[in-house]
């Protein structure tokens, strides 16, 4: 990847998009249109159809059909996974068309998005398509007149729902074991961020997916997102957003059928400083990168750092010192370190923030404004604020952007009951150089996933899910299949 050939992409007219329904291209039943405005200028970028319900009960109906006849479900595991293989092997030869395509949607930093986006959505589909066929039944331990099988069924038809920060990579973490099973699938991308994920599955129809395996629908969350919630014909609805559309969600399923629903939802991640940790100078870099990275959008952003009172001052002006290396610019120059918001609404909601911040006594020691205004994108400097409480609104909602609350104490325990003081538990870190007390604060603090003199980087190996109110289930590792099968019992009297 070169900045020429970056250059070349960045002002390529981009096609509407349609609906993907029956191994067609669709437009909204009714005409309807929405614009994609750019982060990185303001401007329409292209537009993508409206759905409607009617063409959310279309794709469904369409899913459902696929895997009641079995031209997907009743493949063969060698069979299926020949395709999956040559969906990642498609995505990885766009990749940087794909990469592209998504920043000019989303505003992420290419130097990130070219291996967050395709690169991890490629290396995901291949995994779950090598996994497929290594996933066995099982014999239970019965009297020598018995036999009982236990059989790994998929569920049918899953509803996806993909937020805008890294739509190629989590769509994947949902996908490829969902497909891998012998699922068909619904796909709602966001509204916010919906064209890399609609060329994806594209892709995967190339690849030789049949038609109506895989459909996917953008417009609304509030039009599409709850006709794919309500319906009767959708057996598991698996998403990562906010917690407000999680409920939301999680109630269409007790309107409807019961359909189970598996949630990523926010955080509020602590990335506790102990005096000892081995090296603070890069600490304090992964701290920066830890929050600021993808201005801010991750899930699993360690957005509250907390610090031991004895070199709390000098770790923030470390912190503060990284974060001043770190290039806000446009996503698609290499050199850039932190991309754009999202959007407008984004932005504000930063800003009001930090104003709230303020009001409730933090001290806002770098950052927390507006920038670049002249590129008509949305650009904000990365914020630290000190001397947040544990209870202050800061400390305990998510943001979703650039800004890091600062909270000294005094000890461990005093360390742990900050870093559970919150309704979420999605990711945290722990340093420090004692082996027992990171063992220790692994097991205290109740999160997904714990790091440890690190943050971030865990691979697809190993599971994320939440506690609390970051959701329940997992993406990625072998323990993401459990979302996308039914076991079944076979008890045979000999």
């Amino acid at each position: 990847m070169d900045q020429n050939s970056i250059n070349a992409l960045r002002d390529q007219p981009v096609p509407v998009f349609h609906h993907l329904i029956e191994g067609k291209h669709v437009p909204a039943s009714d005409g309807g249109l929405m614009d994609v405005l750019s982060p990185l200028n303001g401007r329409v970028l292209t537009q993508v159809a409206n759905g409607t319900a009617a063409d959310m009960n279309a794709a469904i109906a369409s899913a459902r059909a696929a895997f009641e006849d079995g031209r997907w479900a009743g493949q063969a595991p060698a069979a299926r996974k020949k395709v999956l293989m040559k969906w990642a092997d498609l995505i990885d030869a766009h990749a940087l068309e794909l990469a592209v395509l998504g920043v000019r949607d989303n505003g992420t930093e290419i130097s990130m998005a070219r291996k967050a986006e395709p690169g991890s959505a490629a290396a995901t589909i291949r995994y779950y398509a090598e996994a497929l066929d290594k996933i066995y039944g099982e014999i239970a331990t019965t009297s020598s007149d018995v036999l009982g099988l236990i059989h790994k069924e998929p569920v049918g038809v899953v509803g996806a729902i993909i937020p805008w920060n890294f739509p190629m990579m989590i769509g994947a973490w949902k996908l490829g074991p969902a497909l891998a099973m012998g699922n068909s699938v619904v796909l709602k991308p966001s509204e916010s961020a919906s064209l890399s994920l609609m060329r994806v599955a594209d892709l995967a129809l190339e690849a030789g997916l049949p038609p109506g395996v895989l459909n996917a629908v953008t417009g609304a969350g509030a039009v599409v997102g709850e006709a794919l919630g309500l319906s009767m014909d959708v057996d598991a609805l698996v998403f990562t957003g906010s917690g407000a559309t999680g409920r939301r969600l999680m109630e269409y399923a007790a309107r409807s059928n019961m359909k189970r629903v598996y949630l990523e939802l926010g955080g509020k991640s602590p990335n506790i400083i102990f005096a000892d940790a081995p090296n603070l100078d890069e600490a304090a870099k992964v701290a920066a990168a830890g929050i600021f990275r993808n201005a801010g959008q991750v899930c699993v952003a360690g957005s509250r750092l907390l610090v031991e009172s004895s070199i709390h001052d000098d770790f923030v002006a470390a912190v503060a010192r990284a974060t001043g290396t770190m290039k806000v610019g446009d996503p698609l120059d290499l050199s850039t370190n932190i991309g754009a918001v999202n959007s407008e609404r984004q932005l504000q909601q930063n800003l009001d923030f930090l104003r709230k911040a303020e009001q409730e006594g933090g001290d806002i020691v770098r950052g927390g404004s507006r920038i670049l205004q002249e590129t008509g994108g949305y650009f904000m400097d990365p914020a630290i604020v000190t001397g947040v409480a544990p209870d202050a609104t800061l400390a305990q909602e998510e943001v979703f952007g650039p800004v890091l609350a600062v909270t000294p104490f005094e000890d461990e325990d005093a360390a742990v009951r900050m870093a559970n003081g919150t309704v979420y538990g999605l990711a945290g870190a722990v340093w420090t150089s004692n082996l027992s007390r990171a063992h220790r604060m692994v097991r205290a603090v109740r999160t997904g996933v714990m790091h440890v003199n690190t943050y971030g980087g865990a691979d697809g190996t190993v599971p994320l899910g939440g506690v609390g109110q970051s959701g329940n289930g997992s993406d990625k590792s072998l323990h993401a299949i459990e979302k996308y099968i039914n076991l079944k019992t076979a008890w045979i009297k000999l």
